[in-house]
């Protein structure tokens, strides 16, 4: 007997027998025909006839379901009934197909749907849980009208957004002033008992406990303090939250620490959390306190998580999974023919704190990436290492846009910056200089973006000093001689309350170096309750940064507790963010804003104030894929017994790809949670989930077009078709 076999003769429980009754009282149709199926064939048979029925009245969804017509003009266009009518077709044409399941370390999952609605009325066998078979009940009151979709009015988001304080509240702001206050008592009872022995921080003897304070004031205000102070531990974090997390927590932080998983949070990002709860904010800094608290997910996975992104996957000499060949895996990540990722070998391969649900966790697992900032300062050798990095680039036939990240791009010092910019500056110039001799049609694509990617504006703004600003400043100056026309910061807030007076000063100064600032949030499960990431958007944008992307939670297991399916961020961006779309006749304006980034601040609120929005929604929506690419192109085409969704990625058609994606196809993922479970944690975080109606119905997703802010310069010449660096045989 084969293991689905053996599967297929569990019983399922009681909790799972009332909800199918349920199921079938509300649908004789399906009853009659799972009843007078003699096998799972027939069962299969009887309802696309059923459906069939439907769609042969609506021949728009029909074609959509054939994939004759797609894109996002026509998804607009179908209704409730038409997502239900092609899932359960989707269900039916993929059935018994089996996927490898990387949330439960490789093991087989097989979607058959109609199959265990059949076993369980005739057999009461099948082994599907109880969250299965919600899906199933919301899946046919969609199909048969019971339900509807309900968008809720722009007053209601607006509501939703107002449970959420934003960290320039002032309410807020002393708190965080008492939260300073207790990290650097401790702080200094330490040091005078001899448990921390710096040599940079240290009290002259016989000073009075006052004047050790003012001194350690004037010492948070350094970028160095929060990295040499930096929590190492679980029993170091809970003194500095005031002992105020339980014992569950505890146990779950030292089962991390022998876990081998590293702890590293500054004394700035923890006085962001909440120890004193007040009354006006309840639940308000859980999307950070989620960044800092280790899950029991996290742990358990620990040891076995592996790279979610296939192209980090790479052996020296041969091509990654886009197909490019790269210079240095260890330096150059690549996904696209315009784009490539340069990570320096300096201090910014570390962070300003370690994300409970970093992508780069099974780097940590390996030893790869660690917080001994000592040893990952730059080696002699890197300069002639960067030479050979930008040769690469300066020879690439499409690079336009270079992306330097780790890590953190600004954990590195202004030194190592100043460098980085030197060499793009001169590669970029070098570039340009060679296409004078090359005729029409054989030109190679000039840099015409830099951008730097990082998280200190939120983790540590002490960082972004005035030298630093200056840094930028200089290199925008001279690098906009020779062509390169964009120039941003990517940086990644995931909550209103991290928008403090401290990152919104150093926002300020990064503007006014000229450079854009973007944002791209995680939409983890505590930032997708309803309203969060709409008030994200808003307060962004009070303080000049432009949303770029929201992201799944990519990751498998290991990030359980961080996800929010899919059908979430559909939801979110058709529900919530819609009242900040952006009309086309604001196209114009909206592109020039890099023109003009010292008035930032300026030009969106008056786009905002002339459209009577709150937010200008310039975000996409997307999953990372773990194929090639970003995208929010999908259909759900099955799901498993325990009601984890199984969907079907196309890639983004928008954007020019490597041409691999053709021999790739279709990219697959299966759901590390159930809707029913992500509700039922929403519930725990204090939410009414009757205020996500709906969820279960976005089994749809379509790419949201790019807003014109984010395009490419057009060159004035024609430029090669060419493809260099890159190897699909």
């Amino acid at each position: 007997m084969t293991e689905i076999e053996k599967l297929d003769k569990i019983a399922i429980s009681v909790r799972s027998h009332k909800l199918l009754k349920e199921l079938l009282n509300e649908n004789p149709r399906l009853e009659e025909i799972m009843r007078n199926a003699k096998n799972e064939t027939e069962a299969l048979v009887g309802v696309k006839n059923w459906i069939m029925e439907y769609l042969k009245n609506k021949p728009e969804a029909y074609k959509f379901y054939l994939s004759k017509q797609q894109g996002r003009e026509v998804f607009e266009k179908l209704d409730w009934q038409d997502y239900a009518a092609i899932r359960i077709l989707d269900y039916i044409d993929h059935a018994g197909r089996e996927f490898p399941d990387l949330n439960l370390r490789g093991e087989i999952a097989v979607s058959n749907p109609i199959k265990l609605i059949w076993l369980g009325v005739n057999f009461g066998t099948g082994g599907a849980k109880p969250f299965f078979f919600k899906d199933m009940l919301q899946l046919f009151r969609q199909f048969s009208g019971k339900s509807t979709r309900k968008t809720p009015p722009r007053k209601k988001v607006l509501e939703w957004m107002e449970r959420y304080p934003s960290g320039l509240d002032p309410r807020i702001i002393k708190l965080r002033e008492e939260n300073r206050e207790r990290i650097l008592n401790l702080i200094i009872d330490k040091i005078e008992q001899g448990e921390i022995k710096d040599n940079k921080y240290f009290f002259e003897p016989g000073i009075s406990r006052e004047d050790r304070f003012n001194k350690a004031l004037e010492w948070w205000k350094e970028k160095l303090f929060h990295l040499r102070f930096a929590v190492r531990s679980p029993q170091l974090l809970n003194e500095m939250l005031g002992h105020s997390l339980d014992p569950d927590t505890m146990k779950i932080l030292y089962d991390a620490e022998k876990a081998g998983i590293p702890f590293f949070v500054n004394p700035y990002y923890l006085s962001l959390l909440h120890v004193r709860v007040p009354y006006f904010a309840i639940g308000a800094d859980l999307a950070i306190r989620h960044y800092i608290i280790y899950s029991q997910q996290l742990v358990n996975e620990f040891g076995y998580i592996v790279a979610w992104e296939k192209e980090d996957q790479v052996e020296p000499g041969k091509p990654n999974a886009a197909g490019w060949l790269l210079p240095s895996y260890h330096n150059v990540h690549r996904r696209y023919p315009e784009v490539a990722i340069l990570i320096p070998d300096s201090v910014g391969r570390a962070c300003g704190g370690l994300c409970s649900s970093c992508q780069r966790m099974y780097d940590f697992q390996r030893g790869n990436l660690n917080f001994d900032l000592e040893k990952l300062k730059p080696k002699t050798t890197w300069p002639e290492k960067l030479g050979q990095l930008m040769k690469y680039f300066e020879d690439d036939s499409q690079l336009r846009d270079i992306l330097i990240t780790g890590g953190d791009a600004f954990m590195s010092s202004d030194k190592t910056l100043q460098g980085l910019c030197d060499a793009i500056y001169e590669m970029a110039r070098r570039k340009r200089e060679a296409n004078r001799k090359r005729p029409p049609g054989e030109k190679h694509a000039e840099i015409v973006r830099v951008r730097f990617g990082t998280r200190l504006p939120v983790y540590l703004p002490q960082r972004i000093t005035p030298e630093l600003a200056q840094i930028l400043a200089d290199f925008k100056s001279k690098a906009s001689r020779i062509g390169i026309k964009q120039f941003l910061v990517q940086t990644h807030f995931e909550s209103p309350m991290e928008v403090t007076p401290e990152a919104r000063d150093c926002i300020k100064r990064l503007i006014s170096a000229g450079w854009t600032i973007t944002n791209q949030l995680v939409f983890s499960a505590s930032a997708s309750r309803r309203g969060h990431s709409a008030k994200l958007r808003q307060v962004l944008n009070d303080i000049g940064i432009l949303t770029y992307y929201t992201f799944t939670v990519k990751g498998y297991m290991e990030n359980n507790f961080m996800f929010a399916p899919n059908s979430r961020a559909v939801q979110e961006q058709l529900e919530e963010k819609i009242i900040g779309r952006i009309s086309e006749k604001d196209y114009d304006t909206i592109r020039q804003f890099p023109m003009e980034a010292e008035m930032m601040v300026e030009n969106i609120e008056a786009l905002r104030k002339y459209n009577e929005i709150p937010f200008l929604a310039t975000d996409r929506n997307v999953l990372n894929l773990p194929g090639v690419g970003k995208s929010l192109t999908f259909r759900v085409i099955g799901i498993t017994r325990y009601g984890r969704r199984i969907l079907e990625f196309d890639h983004d058609s928008t954007r020019v790809h490597s041409p691999i994606i053709h021999k790739m196809g279709k990219v697959v993922i299966i759901e590390s949670k159930s809707i029913s479970e992500y509700l039922d944690q929403l519930q725990e975080m204090g939410e009414d989930i009757s205020e996500y109606d709906g969820i279960y119905g976005y089994s749809i997703g379509e790419t949201e077009p790019r807003v014109p802010v984010y395009e490419y310069p057009e060159y004035e010449f024609e430029l090669t078709e060419d493809l260099s660096n890159i190897d699909i045989t």
